[in-house]
């Protein structure tokens, strides 16, 4: 069998085999099990989920990372490694001192720095809570001064000084969760749970408990309790969970660096679990599986390595690098779409919920109408710019990551599994296929000025492929607009309101409805309609994410100010390449130097 036949499989295998790596065993932490606490289940944010999800989205809201490096002293020497979020949790809950040693807090603010005591710098912008400590009442304070304030109306200081008071606010909550820092261990709070004392510290941890660890108990319970709500249920005299008491357990195991009893304890949690709740325990394991594949950032790296792979095909083995290219994006695919089907599972909705599964699903849409159109036209264009979108739409999702739990509970506006199984789904199809062409026409901008030469039959193909998704995104976005009518008409009483996002989905539909009428009259060309078509970029994105920032409508989920940012710049980047569309061809080069019978290649405008 020759390379270029078995090569392509080879890669694209590889690329499968990767990701796969990610469900080996992890590694034990100092000979602890810390992998087996990390699946147990618990209550926050309206679901269940593993500890480890709860980890990885806090320290990732704390500290932009699910990882970090930590020196401390062991034995009398410095050590030096990495502490996983699981292993961040455990010391959170049980050993708050060296937590609080830990440089988890990213800081970039000047002003927030000075504050502190601190000076910006190059080297360091990770601090610990024992920095912070000491400065807390004035965070608080000038946090105080700005929260009323509009998020769109704050100064850059405000906006970060609520920023870190929020997540100093969550790591408290995390620390108080199981045990009153400074305070007794559960296990030795346990034993004198009945004693007068005693009872302050269970309230506060029955308040300030950031999630819930124990799970209902028989028939005639039906909620999961909080450490301080278990503590007040035997302090009143009620039976002791035995939840409650092997999470002692595993707490002072911990802390000792009692390895056997540490595993044991936990055995005994998840068997309790088990018995308690067996669904949780496993869905906990499903999004254990989920979080160690992480597909949507597997998927991102697999994209852009097939993305490399398209542009060295052609310069050098056009045939082979073609298709390991095609291989690599059909991989790419396979995981991204196993964790789109992964997220419906486990939040039992369809795959479109918040603008972090929108930009997903937006990603998936672009990368399978791309797959098709490299299938039918074989001439890596379609991988290349497929494998651009779902590169770019997951570097959005994955910016998105950093307010949390992308799983949390549905806003009201969207909580309807059969309007958000036809209306939602189907107008993001039409989203990914605006973004499709869009990005057809900038790879034809692009090639207009870099290629060397110009072939005829080539542009030809590249036109045909946007004016193809065009038709393919003005259907689905002017069926998803319809049917959010009538859920709006069901839920609102009405079936049109003029509401900002209303007005962005029929943006879109008017604008694809535009193009294709300017070609079918021939008021354009092939160089009006790819141009037009870049332009279809920036009326998505405001549609997509700039109705979410007014603060108005029934769909406006809040200001961002990063986003805002952010956007500007797409915009105006969308502009630009508008610009180079219709600009001639190497226009920098000079009159008389650019190739001859362009307009026989590109087409007037």
């Amino acid at each position: 069998m020759k390379l270029g036949t078995i090569g392509p499989w080879v890669v694209g295998l590889a690329a499968v085999a990767w990701v796969a790596s990610s469900l080996l065993p992890a590694k034990p932490v100092r000979g602890m099990d810390v992998d087996a606490f990390g699946r147990l289940p618990v209550l926050e944010g309206g679901r269940i989920k593993p500890v480890d999800s709860v980890a990885r989205n806090s320290l990732l809201m704390i500290r932009s990372q699910m990882s970090f490096r930590f020196e401390q002293e062991e034995g009398g020497q410095k050590r030096s490694h990495t502490v996983g979020a699981d292993e961040w949790i455990l010391d959170i809950l049980f050993r708050p001192a060296v937590a609080d040693a830990q440089p988890v807090f990213v800081i970039n603010d000047p002003d927030v720095l000075s504050l502190i005591g601190q000076k910006l710098s190059q080297t360091n912008r990770y601090f610990a809570f024992r920095d912070i400590r000491p400065f807390l009442a004035e965070v608080q304070a000038q946090a105080a001064v700005a929260e009323p304030i509009d998020p769109k109306q704050r100064t850059r200081f405000q906006g970060a000084v609520v920023n870190l008071y929020q997540r100093v606010d969550l790591y408290l909550r995390l620390q108080n969760t199981v045990q009153v820092p400074g305070g007794k261990p559960l296990l030795e709070e346990l034993a004198g749970a009945t004693e007068p004392s005693a009872r302050e510290r269970h309230s506060l941890l029955a308040g300030a408990a950031f999630f819930r660890p124990l799970p209902p108990q028989g028939t005639q319970q039906a909620n999961w309790h909080s450490v301080g709500e278990g503590l007040r249920d035997l302090a009143g005299g009620g039976a002791k969970d035995a939840g409650l008491t092997a999470l002692a357990r595993v707490g002072a195991a911990w802390t000792s660096a009692d390895v056997p009893a540490f595993n044991r304890a936990v055995a005994e949690l998840r068997a309790f679990g088990v018995a308690a709740k067996p669904e949780a325990v496993a869905q906990g394991d499903h999004e254990i599986v989920f979080n160690r594949v992480d597909p949507f950032y597997s998927g991102m790296v697999i994209y852009v390595a097939a993305l490399l792979l398209v542009f060295a095909s052609w310069l050098w083995l056009p045939e082979l690098l073609q298709a390991s290219a095609f291989a690599l994006l059909l991989a790419g695919t396979v995981i991204h779409t196993g964790g789109l089907i992964s997220r419906v599972i486990l939040q039992g909705r369809p795959p479109v919920t918040n603008l972090y599964s929108s930009a997903v699903f937006v990603g998936w849409g672009a990368v399978v109408l791309g797959l098709i159109l490299e299938r039918m036209y074989r001439k890596g264009f379609g991988t290349a710019v497929a494998a651009s979108a779902g590169f770019a739409s997951l570097i959005v999702a994955h910016h998105l990551t950093g307010d949390g739990d992308t799983m949390e509970m549905m806003r009201a506006v969207l909580d309807s599994n059969f309007w958000l199984a036809t209306h939602v789904t189907t107008i993001t199809i039409g989203y990914s296929g605006t973004f499709l062409a869009g990005a057809i026409a900038i790879a034809w901008a692009l090639r207009k000025h870099l290629a060397p030469k110009l072939l005829p039959a080539t542009d030809k193909t590249l036109v045909s492929m946007a004016y193809g998704v065009i038709c393919f995104a003005l259907f689905f976005s002017f069926i998803g607009t319809v049917l959010g009518g009538i859920w709006a008409d069901q839920s609102w009483g009405r079936f049109w309101g003029w509401d900002p996002k209303e007005n962005g989905a029929l943006l879109i539909v008017l604008w694809n409805a535009i193009i294709l009428h300017a070609r079918w009259g021939g008021y354009v060309r092939d160089r009006g309609i790819m141009t037009m078509a870049i332009f279809g970029n920036v009326i998505t994105s405001l549609s997509w994410f700039g109705v979410n920032m007014l603060g108005v409508g029934l769909h406006s989920y809040g200001f961002m100010d990063k986003a805002f940012y952010s956007l500007s710049a797409f915009v105006g980047s969308q502009l630009l390449l508008m610009a180079v569309a219709l600009a001639p061809r190497r226009f920098w080069l000079g009159a008389g130097r650019g190739d001859a019978g362009v307009g026989k290649a590109t087409g007037a405008a």
